[in-house]
């Protein structure tokens, strides 16, 4: 079932096309990957913070995990998710399909450069049955997002 608020805002950026659903639940970056045919890493996950108490989302690649000092040099403050029990409140969807498609203006969208090393990543479309294949770029665009950034560790190969 297509999420409609995803469904227009993507197709107004010209991204609707694509669109997959799927018959299996994508709630998790290992069952995504399973369904889509694809590495864990190319998961985009979306997850949402408390920034200045006010909601912030970070899209980052299925294998990162959040830096703290990296987070608290981007956002002034320390990591602080929103609580599970309210995200779909006050990102407006439910976990296993939270996304960074029509999402409330207020609420803005920051993209991690986890993402930057593939040629196409998959973030979830609204609820745990949608994805949606982009390139990054295409997802900068797709997303209204304000920018990159980089606050994430785990990624990235040890030198």
């Amino acid at each position: 079932m297509l999420n409609e608020t995803v469904y227009e805002w993507l197709d107004k950026k010209g991204y609707a096309d694509r669109i997959t659903e799927h018959t299996e639940m994508i709630d998790t970056v290992e069952h995504a990957a399973q369904q889509i045919g694809c590495s864990e890493a190319e998961i985009a996950k979306t997850l949402s913070f408390i920034v200045d108490e006010r909601p912030v989302i970070v899209v980052m690649a299925g294998d990162g995990r959040v830096n703290s000092s990296k987070f608290k040099a981007q956002f002034h403050t320390k990591p602080s998710m929103v609580p599970r029990d309210q995200v779909e409140e006050l990102i407006g969807f439910a976990l296993g399909g939270v996304c960074p498609f029509g999402v409330r203006e207020d609420i803005p969208v920051w993209l991690d450069v986890s993402m930057k090393r593939f040629e196409y990543i998959h973030p979830a479309g609204g609820n745990e049955f949608i994805s949606v294949k982009l390139t990054p770029e295409e997802l900068e665009k797709a997303s209204d997002a304000v920018g990159w950034c980089d606050v994430c560790k785990g990624w990235e190969s040890e030198s």
